[in-house]
C-alpha cells in the first residue's frame, strides 16, 4: 500500500439494512486480545510479494491473516499484484520488450501468465506467477487463512468491486463461515468500498486512510474499518474512530500499515490498534507477544 491520494469523502448515508455479524475474532479489546498480525502482500519480507509462495511463506511462520492487491487485465480477469505496472515486479521488459509501458490493463492473463514474477526477489524464486485471484483465494484456503483483499486503482477498472465479489462467491469466500471472521475487502477510494457494502452488505469492509474525525460518521456507513498508516495514527484518534458504530453494529476498528519493526509494533499497539499489517509479520508478533 501507498500513502496516496484519497477518493473525495463519501457522506450519504446508507438506506441499504445489514444484518449483524457474529463477534469477530481480529478486534483487540478490553478483553486484552493483542493486535491481530496480519501478513502485507503475504509474508513480503521473504518471498515474493502477492505470489503464492507469499502465502506459503506466511503460513509457515503461523500467520493467519495475508493481505493482497487485486487488479484487471485486458481481457477482464482480476490478478493480484500491487501496481498498475508490471514493471517492478517480473520480467515484462525482456519478455515483450515492445509493450511499453507495461500497464496490467494492456495485457491479457495468459500474457501476464507468461511472467516471472519471482526472481526480482531471488534466484530460488524464479518459477513464481502473478496469481489470478482465484488461484490466490485458492492457496488461502488450503492453509486455512483469512484474507485482507485490497481493491487497487477502482478508478482504472469500473465495476472491479462486482467481479471480485463474483470470484469469492465462487470460491464459496461469501458464506456466513468466511463472512464471520475470515475476509475483510479494503481500498483507499471510498466510492470502491461503499460499493462493496452496497452490492453485499455482509462483507467487512476497510478504507485506508486516515479521514478527519469530523468525516468519521459518513463512513460508518459502510466501513467497518479505517485502516491508516502508522505514521499518522495517534492513540486519540484511534480512540476517536472506536467511538464509532459501523454498519455492521460494531465499533470501528484500526487496522494500521505497514509497520516492520518491533518497536513501532509495540507504538501502535500502546495505541489501542485492532491489527498491524507487515512485511516481516513473524518480527511483529514476537514484538506483541505478551502485550
Amino acid at each position: 500500500m501507498h500513502a496516496r491520494a484519497l477518493a473525495a469523502t463519501t457522506t450519504a448515508l446508507l438506506g441499504t439494512a445489514a444484518f449483524l455479524l457474529p463477534p469477530s475474532d481480529v478486534r483487540a479489546d478490553e478483553d486484552g486480545k493483542q493486535p491481530t498480525v496480519i501478513a502485507h502482500r503475504g509474508a513480503s519480507a521473504y518471498a515474493p510479494e502477492n505470489t503464492l509462495a507469499a502465502v506459503d511463506k506466511a503460513a509457515e511462520l503461523g500467520i493467519d491473516w495475508v493481505e493482497n492487491d487485486v487488479q484487471r487485465t485486458k481481457d477482464g480477469e482480476l490478478v493480484v499484484l500491487h501496481d498498475d505496472n508490471l514493471r517492478r515486479t517480473t520480467d515484462v521488459e525482456e519478455v515483450f520488450p515492445d509493450r511499453a509501458p507495461w500497464k496490467v490493463r494492456d495485457f491479457t492473463s495468459a500474457e501476464i501468465a507468461r511472467l516471472d514474477a519471482g526472481s526480482w526477489f531471488g534466484h530460488a524464486y524464479a518459477d513464481a506467477r502473478v496469481p489470478t485471484l482465484k488461484q490466490y483465494v485458492r492457496r488461502v484456503e488450503v492453509h486455512h487463512q483469512k484474507l485482507l483483499l485490497e481493491i487497487k486503482n477502482p478508478d482504472l477498472y469500473p465495476g472491479i468491486e462486482g467481479q471480485a465479489l463474483k470470484v469469492l462467491g465462487n470460491e464459496g469466500w461469501l458464506d456466513r463461515r468466511h463472512l464471520a471472521g475470515r475476509l475483510i475487502v479494503q481500498s483507499f477510494n471510498a466510492a470502491s468500498v461503499r460499493a462493496v457494502h452496497e452490492l453485499k452488505p455482509g462483507v467487512k469492509t476497510g478504507f485506508l486512510g486516515t479521514p478527519p474525525v469530523a468525516d468519521l460518521s459518513a463512513y460508518a456507513a459502510f466501513a467497518d474499518q479505517i485502516n491508516p498508516s502508522y505514521g499518522s495514527l495517534s492513540k486519540g484518534y484511534v480512540s476517536a474512530v472506536h467511538a464509532f458504530t459501523g454498519p455492521h453494529g460494531r465499533p470501528l476498528e484500526v487496522f494500521t500499515w505497514t509497520v516492520d519493526t518491533a518497536a513501532t509494533a509495540r507504538l501502535v499497539a500502546g495505541y489501542g490498534v485492532d491489527g498491524v499489517i507487515t512485511n516481516k509479520p513473524d518480527v511483529v508478533r514476537a514484538a506483541l507477544r505478551g502485550f
